[in-house]
Formats: C-alpha cells, structure tokens, sequence
C-alpha cells in the first residue's frame, strides 16, 4: 500500500507524539520537530507510511538517546490486558464458537494503536473489547476459522503491546504447537516487541521471532533471515495491525489480515468504514476476498 497525502498529517502527529514524550523543553521540542519534519520531506509516496513511521522514530531516538519511549505506556496497556484477560477467557469458555469469539477479541484488541491515535485511554480500549461479541465483521471469519483449523505452520505477526494479550487468546484457541510468533526487532512506537511477548506468557506458550526491523510494520526486504525463512515455509500467515496490512497487502502469501480500520485512508483501501472490525484474506491463487461480505 502506497502513502497518500492524508497520510502525512498523521505522521506529523506520530512525530510530535513522541517527540512531547521524549522532552517538555520547547527549544529541544524545536529541535527534534526540525529534524523529524526534515525525514518527512523526502517522503516518498510510493512506499507504505510504516516506512516514514520508522525514519522519524530513527532520526529522533539518535538524537535523544532513548531507545523505548513509549514503554511505560507499552507496559500499562499490557497490565491492563491482563487485567481483563480472565473476563474475556470466561466469555470465550462459554461461547457456542470459541475460536470465533476468540478471534473477536484479538481484532478487537488492535485498538491498543498510539500510532493511530495519540490520546488512547483505559476506557477506549473496555468499550472496544467489550464491544466485540456483538459487532459485526467485515469478511468471511468461517474461512479463518477453516484455515487456521486445516494449518499445521501457521506465522502469526503480532502487531502492538496490549494488543498481544488479546492475540494469546487466539493462539490458544487455533493451537499453539503449530504457531510461531513474530514481534519486532526493536522498539518503535507501541508496537510488540519480545519484552510484551514475555510479560504476555507468551513466550512460555509458542515458539516467539522476531522480525529484526525497528519498523512499525513488515517489509521482508527489511527482515532478518530467520522471520523471512518462516514467513517463506509457513502454510498460513496471520497479520494483525493496520502497519502490517500496510505493508504487506500485496505479498504473493496466503495471509489473513485481522485489524480495526483507525484511518480513513485504510477504510479507502478495504472498502469499509473506520471503526470496521476486518479478516481480510489475501491468497496466491485468488483475489482479495470482498470486504463486502458480513459475518455475525
């Protein structure tokens, strides 16, 4: 998926965001926004924005000298998942369709996405899982559900913290000896790293990669070795976030995208509207699957 204008306002957010965290001190503030907005002026709009996402966040931890800015916020929204992960595991427990409810509430825990929204707080995240049971899903969640069922080497890429306590959920329900976890490389933004994967329990239940890239997204060209020879032997990838549906819509894989539409330039992309819960299935050998398609 390429960068569109819009996109650019929302990147000139993510740069203030991280720069009002790294310091209160308006003439470093100054200084960082003058580098950050000198990255963004070789914006090439011909590749995804994770890409941009991941040159400022370089640019402005070089300067600062803080590798993980945002761990504190990683490590609230990961206790606060945790907090709620024995509600959500009753709901699933009780659930006519367990894998169903549990794939639910992975998508419903994307929401967990500073990059998206800046202003994030406990009660969005309540309402957004809360919310899960009963909304409807854009796209066909039987077939995920037959695919992960019929997968024996499933890649699952994780996308944020929070958000991965909610995918443990659905990794317990697909089966976890026949999935690899993948995180990033390095911190950028909110997004998981082996850290949130250990403080999960996660790290204890599959076997966890990670991708060797800082980017809020997956560029294979950008991967190490290991996660591009499992990306490239998986039978099934499954791919949470909107940085990685970015990034990876057109890889010639077998992929299931499952994310909450936070953009209206994602909405564009998928045929839906933002706040759509969405599985999306992207395949070598057919189409992108109409996002047309409900399921309850």
């Amino acid at each position: 998926m390429k960068t569109y204008l819009d996109c650019t306002a929302c990147l000139v957010r993510q740069a203030v965001d991280v720069i009002k965290i790294h310091t209160n001190d308006p003439s470093h503030q100054h200084k960082l926004a003058q580098a950050a907005f000198r990255e963004l002026a070789e914006l090439d709009f011909d590749q995804p924005p994770p890409v941009m996402a991941q040159r400022v966040n370089r640019v402005i931890r070089k300067l600062t000298g803080k590798a993980d800015p945002y761990r504190e916020q990683k490590e609230h929204f990961n206790r606060l998942a945790m907090r709620m992960l024995p509600t959500a595991r009753e709901w699933i427990a009780r659930s006519d369709e367990p894998l169903q409810t549990a794939l639910r509430l992975a998508i419903a825990g994307n929401i967990v996405d500073l990059g998206a929204k800046s202003n994030l707080d406990d009660a969005d995240i309540e309402a957004s899982i809360h919310a899960a049971l009963s909304k409807r899903l854009v796209g066909d969640s039987a077939e995920f559900c037959r695919a992960v069922s019929a997968a024996t080497d499933i890649l699952y890429v994780a996308d944020n913290s929070g958000e991965i306590v909610f995918d443990r959920l659905l990794i317990e329900q697909i089966g976890p000896e026949k999935i690899t976890l993948a995180v990033r490389g390095a911190p950028v933004i909110n997004d998981a790293t082996r850290a949130d994967a250990e403080m999960a329990g996660l790290t204890e239940l599959v076997t966890v990669i990670d991708s060797g890239s800082d980017m809020p997204g997956t560029v294979l060209s950008e991967c190490n070795r290991a996660f591009r020879e499992r990306f490239e032997q998986a039978d099934l990838i499954v791919s949470k976030g909107q940085g990685n549906y970015e990034t990876l819509n057109d890889t010639a894989s077998d992929i299931f995208f499952l994310l909450q539409v936070k953009c209206p330039v994602v909405a564009r992309d998928l045929e839906c509207t933002v706040g759509s819960m969405v599985v999306r299935h992207v395949s070598q050998t057919s189409n992108l699957t109409p996002t047309s398609q409900y399921s309850e």
